[in-house]
């Protein structure tokens, strides 16, 4: 459920489900056995789990969720880094899932993408493009849930988040027919860290390509002897990552929902990546459904 394209269509699927039930809240109808929505979204950089890449990835992408009657579900995504001056599309992503009630309070879900990215590609998640995904959801005052993600590819990481959200109604322009609200949302994931050792080996290869001088990188495999050998050691452990607060503003209609979000992701100290600092990221999005 969470790599870059799929860490994206995970904030998607809840941004397409917060749509269905506004939509119905707003319009007091029931949602059709069959939807089909589209989303396009703008994002200030590319997150993986709260983490980022040393260089910034900007990027726009669309998404597409078709949703039957039976829970099941298909996604597709195309995106496009900013700074990609050799592709309109940078990468994208296929993916099929089923959710289902448990009971009245709890739904669970079940989900496998792929994604498609070029060689070398800058992103984090690069290194693991399918994902196997299962998560369940408690719904009471607020809705909290757990996720459990296995990212497999050249390495394979397991990560594990604990996340809740509460819906707080603004009010409404339309006499009802509309919503304004804002969703806070807190996550805690934790997992481990294979992708980073193929993240920096293929970061060296794309700076000696571009004739940047290349420093000695301790943990990569021929960088630093024993140093290598505790930093795999730290990459296989199971840690905690990231703890993120995200503040979306949205406002919704019968059929549409518009929103403005903002993210920020303190980074543990065991984290690889960025370990100890502050991330912080800005979309907006807007989503069709039909």
């Amino acid at each position: 459920m969470k790599n870059l394209c799929i860490l994206t269509i995970s904030l998607w699927l809840t941004g397409f489900s917060a749509l269905a039930v506004r939509a119905q809240d707003s319009a007091g109808t029931k949602a059709p056995p069959l939807t089909l929505t589209l989303a396009v979204t703008g994002v200030s950089d590319a997150s993986y789990y709260g983490q980022k890449a040393d260089v910034r990835a900007p990027y726009v992408a669309g998404v597409g969720q078709l949703k039957l009657r039976s829970g099941f579900y298909f996604t597709g995504m195309a995106y496009r880094l900013l700074d990609d001056t050799t592709s309109i599309v940078s990468a994208g992503s296929l993916g099929v899932g089923y959710t289902f009630k448990l009971g009245e309070k709890w739904t669970a879900d079940f989900s496998y993408s792929h994604a498609f990215y070029p060689e070398n590609s800058p992103l984090l998640q690069a290194a693991s493009p399918d994902n196997a995904g299962a998560s369940i959801q408690y719904e009471y005052w607020a809705t909290s849930g757990l996720g459990i993600d296995y990212n497999f590819g050249k390495e394979q990481d397991v990560f594990v988040t604990f996340s809740t959200e509460k819906l707080v109604r603004l009010g409404s322009f339309a006499a009802g027919k509309d919503l304004l609200a804002v969703t806070p949302s807190i996550e805690i994931t934790g997992g481990t860290q294979h992708f980073y050792d193929t993240y920096v080996t293929e970061k060296k290869y794309r700076d000696s390509v571009l004739g940047i001088p290349l420093p000695v990188i301790p943990g990569i495999p021929g960088g630093g002897g024993s140093t290598s050998v505790s930093n795999n050691v730290a990459n296989t452990r199971f840690d905690m990552l990231s703890y993120s607060l995200r503040l979306p503003l949205s406002y919704t209609r019968a059929h549409y929902m518009i929103e403005a979000a903002y993210k920020v992701s303190v980074l543990d100290k065991r984290a690889q990546v960025g370990g100890g600092k502050t991330n912080h990221f800005f979309g907006c999005s807007f989503y069709y459904q039909f």
